[in-house]
């Protein structure tokens, strides 16, 4: 990789981060509280993108930022006020900027179409003198500098600044780079005007105009020369330390220069990548250092964790085997080899894991496209969005989310004049939530719709023949079938419904992350759709349990308790069914070597040991087991992808004696054991 193609990757890294800082201001800046200081961010973040496209000549990209930073600019500066209709505009010229960023990584072309709408839209928001015949005449002109962020006092640096041409061709400002060195302390700024030619003699292809800064910074020579990163190739620069001293504080009227508005732009206060607000700099010691690596590596160690774990689970079956488990030297040894492989996995894991908060901003952008298409206006409200998942399951989050906004708009939310009738506000809102429960990742997709006409789905699957007609089902198998293929309650096909494929494929694909879907309603209050999810897909804290000659594994996070029954715990119900009494409740018993279609045993009271267990429903079962071997983290293996789909079975591993054991599904079991046999192959069906 040559070095411009390494400068090239890091600009799109940077473009990320201010993507996220833009759409993240965007939305502070609907909040009648935010102040100017978000819009400044908002500017320097497509500022910055601009300077960056410019560098490496992207043509379209630079054009659009220039018209939308032009827009910021007259918001900034109360030319524009920023109401809904041009706060619209702002986050469609977001989602615009971002293709474009996408495109130019892609090295493809952008749509031309959308971007050009968009100038035409952004043209319409600007103040009529903005095209105003520009004066390339020599005039004075004032430039307020920011305020700086601290008052505190340090050394004493000289700094000269002369740009190059360059400096100008690549859309970065003196202005910009000034208003950045402010916010690292008090300044004098003071222009060369001996530098500055005759008129006669001034060429805006060589620009003279120098800066003599002064400046007290309490931090080092390093933090100053980081403003000027991305320009320290096209300007003169020198840094010198005066002394240690302290002062007081400076004079801070404007800076007043002249300079030919042609040569030197005048939109103020933008920053590099560095700078702009969100994102890393070298002032943010808070943070620490970081450096970026690889996912591949990452993905690599992780590997490399889980056999580590196998061979541990080995090891402990030789010791066990050669009856060295006994020896004080062997087990303290073991132990330790056991609680650093746990260590080392909890750092690797810590390394993956990623906020949930760049999924939530694109379903951001999902439902201002989904409200634009169904005509529905919408209020989208984030909550939990620094919940940290690992980031393979991230990365397939959002796809699934994106189906289930769609849905929550197009079919979830009544139409403005419907909601009116209903006494709610004409603005439907989807709220999107995420937290940690009980070693699992909770998202919640809730809208504050009409909820579910069971009648109409109850209807409509008998229709298509995905139910029997008259078959018996309580609302909650109801609310399951809106998960079978083929279903959809709209007549027509349109751009975001009406073929069957939706909801479905939802449930597969959370299925397919070790997940699940719930599904709660209540009618004219609305719906609210739940996703379960481990943390990771790559170990799982499990039980190992006998059932026959079979050893397979319970997640840990869904056991509640393990017993003994005595005979007055336990109560028959009809033929074969047995109730578990505990503590004031009675909980179905579900014997799993039943389920598994394994010899099963007669259950007597002194026969069996019961756990417990919680599904992420809530739903409560005992499960019957033969016996119970020991708690340990197995390495989740694929199923699906290595063999097939296995009804009650979420995935695989790899014992430590080499075999390969289930790991147990323990809410499609309690689900599927809570029904009779039609309502069971229902939700199996539903189930995919």
């Amino acid at each position: 990789m040559s070095d411009l193609d390494e400068f090239r990757d890091m600009f799109f890294v940077e473009c990320d981060e201010l993507l996220e800082v833009l759409a993240t201001g965007l939305r502070r800046m609907e909040d009648p509280l935010s102040d100017k200081e978000t819009v400044h961010g908002v500017f320097r973040a497509v500022h910055s993108i601009k300077g960056g496209a410019a560098a490496f000549a992207l043509t379209e990209l630079v054009t659009f930022a220039h018209r939308f930073e032009t827009v910021l600019d007259q918001v900034r500066s109360d030319r524009l006020k920023a109401t809904s209709q041009v706060m619209s505009v702002m986050h469609r010229c977001s989602d615009c900027l971002s293709d474009l960023v996408s495109a130019a990584r892609q090295q493809r072309s952008p749509d031309p179409q959308k971007s050009a709408v968009l100038l035409v839209e952004l043209e319409g928001l600007l103040a009529p003198e903005e095209e105003a015949p520009a004066d390339f005449g020599f005039v004075p002109i004032t430039i307020a500098l920011e305020e700086p962020d601290s008052t505190e006092f340090g050394e004493i640096y000289n700094i000269r600044f002369t740009p190059h041409a360059d400096l100008y061709r690549s859309g970065n400002e003196p202005a910009a780079l000034l208003n950045a060195l402010r916010k690292l302390g008090e300044a004098t700024v003071q222009i060369d005007s001996a530098s500055i030619p005759p008129l006669k003699d001034w060429s805006a292809e060589e620009p003279s105009l120098s800066w003599q800064v002064e400046l007290s910074h309490s931090g080092s020579k390093d933090e100053i020369a980081t403003v000027f990163d991305f320009v320290e190739d096209c300007c003169e620069l020198s840094i010198e330390r005066k002394a240690a001293e302290m002062h007081p504080a400076l004079d801070q009227a404007p800076l007043d220069m002249e300079a030919p508005t042609k040569a030197a732009p005048t939109d103020e206060g933008a920053a590099t990548p560095s700078t702009a607000e969100g994102t890393p700099s070298a002032r943010d010691g808070a943070a620490g250092a970081t450096i970026r690596v690889s996912l591949d590596r990452v993905d690599r160690l992780m590997n490399m964790i889980g056999e580590m774990v196998i061979k541990e689970a080995m090891l402990s079956q030789v010791i066990r085997t050669a009856s060295l488990n006994e020896d004080p030297d062997v087990s303290a040894g073991l132990d330790a080899i056991r609680q650093l492989a746990g260590d080392i996995q909890e750092s690797v894991m810590a390394i993956r894991a990623q906020p949930l908060k760049l999924v939530f901003q694109r379903m951001h952008r999902i439902a201002r496209e989904t409200s634009d298409a169904t005509g529905k206006p919408v209020r989208m409200v984030t909550l939990g969005e620094q919940t940290e998942v690992d980031k393979t399951v991230i990365e397939r989050l959002v796809d699934p989310l994106t189906h289930m906004i769609r849905n929550s708009i197009d079919h979830g939310l009544e139409d403005a004049l419907t909601r009116q009738r209903r006494g709610k506000p004409q603005e439907g809102t989807i709220t999107l939530s995420a937290a940690h429960r009980s070693g699992r990742v909770q998202i919640e997709v809730s809208d504050d719709g009409g909820g579910i006409d069971r009648a109409r789905v109850r209807q409509i699957a008998e229709e298509k023949g995905l139910i029997a007609p008259g078959l018996a089902l309580t609302p909650a198998e109801i609310d399951q079938l809106l998960f079978l293929p083929g279903f959809s309650s709209k007549q027509e096909v349109s751009a975001l419904s009406g073929r069957g494929v939706g909801l479905d494929v939802v449930r597969r694909e959370i299925m397919a992350l070790g997940g699940r879907v719930m599904i709660n309603s209540v009618e004219g209050k609305g719906t609210t759709f739940s996703i379960a999810l481990p943390l990771t897909l790559a170990v799982l804290e499990g039980m190992l349990i006998q059932l026959g000659d079979q050893t397979m594994v319970l997640p840990i996070t869904a056991v509640q308790e393990t017993l003994r029954p005595s005979a007055s715990m336990l109560h028959s119900v009809g033929q074969s069914g047995r109730l578990l009494a505990s503590r004031g409740e009675l909980i179905p018993v579900i014997d799993l070597s039943g389920v598994f279609g394994l010899p099963r045993t007669e259950l007597e009271a002194d026969d069996g040991i019961l756990i417990v267990v919680e599904t992420d429903s809530q739903r409560r079962a005992a499960f019957r087991v033969d016996a119970i071997f020991d708690q340990r983290q197995v390495v989740i293996k694929s199923l699906e992808q290595n063999y097939g789909r296995v009804p009650g079975v979420s995935a695989a591993t790899i014992l430590g004696d080499g075999k390969i054991a289930l790991i147990i599904d323990p809410e499609e079991i309690v689900l599927s054991s809570s029904s009779d046999h039609n309502r069971a192959a229902m939700v199996r069906a539903a189930n995919g």
